[in-house]
């Protein structure tokens, strides 16, 4: 069996790019499936513009992926992020660590 090698390079550019509350929020949305960018944009109550902005560092940090439908573009959590459901939260896992989220009330 393969031993997994700590990427610090890796994980911190994956955090970095999660260190904005509109981020973190684009996460939360996307944890249960995928959304056009102008649904994501109406959930945060921001500007398409702004969301899209967001998307892209996102997507540069292999945190979502993109899928374009006509001229509308769809987001999902890129398929090597883990979302496991625990008790009262979700986690994310990252590759290099964990992301917990609480699931809304």
């Amino acid at each position: 069996m393969a031993q997994e090698v700590f990427d610090a390079n890796f994980c911190a550019e994956r955090l970095k790019a999660l260190g904005d509350p509109h981020r973190l929020k684009i996460v939360n949305a996307l944890r249960y499936g995928e959304l056009a960018v102008g649904d994501i944009a109406e959930l945060l109550e921001a500007e398409v513009v702004t969301v899209s902005h967001h998307l892209k560092i996102m997507k540069y940090a292999n945190l979502v992926e993109v899928r374009r439908e006509g001229r509308f573009m769809y987001y999902r959590l890129h398929e090597d992020l883990q979302c496991t459901k625990g008790k009262g939260t979700r986690l994310l896992d990252l590759g290099c660590c964990r992301l917990e989220v609480p699931d809304p009330k």
